[in-house]
């Protein structure tokens, strides 16, 4: 009975190695010529809103003013890459132009505090300083151990 199992399991990890390593040779194919490239990955505005709550510590108000504002820019994007008549460098150059003005009215819903940490938040996504590091904290203020 325990030979059976065994061979049974072993069976099962077998294929299911094998399954995966035809996976990862066999990556998807790039899309075709005429059919629409998809948009990023990324464009959850729920996803998105709630990463942004959680790092600027947004509002209910915020909340309601700037999920309207990542569906906008998710709906345009998604417009873009589906639009077969314009070149790469047209749909990138409206996607960024998209982008950056959604950032300014999401810049515009946040107070100083909100607005200089989502501007760090940019800076790391893109590879670039974040800014200066937070002050080490205060001595004074911690317990003595």
């Amino acid at each position: 009975m325990r030979s059976k199992l065994f061979t049974l399991a072993l069976g099962g990890l077998l294929t299911l190695g094998t399954g995966a390593a035809i996976a990862q040779d066999n990556p998807p194919p790039p899309p075709q010529q005429g059919q629409p490239v998809p948009p990023p990955r990324r464009m959850n505005p729920e996803r998105q809103l709630r990463h942004l709550t959680r790092q600027l510590n947004l509002t209910g108000d915020q909340q309601k003013q700037i999920k309207p504002l990542l569906e906008e820019r998710r709906n345009k994007i998604q417009a873009l890459f589906a639009d077969q008549n314009l070149s790469p460098e047209d749909r990138r150059a409206q996607a960024r132009a998209v982008a950056a003005d959604i950032h300014a009215r999401i810049v515009a819903v946040l107070n100083d505090q909100q607005k200089q940490e989502f501007e760090a938040m940019q800076q790391r996504r893109r590879g670039g300083p974040a800014g200066p590091p937070p002050p080490p904290p205060d001595s004074s203020t911690q317990p003595q151990q």
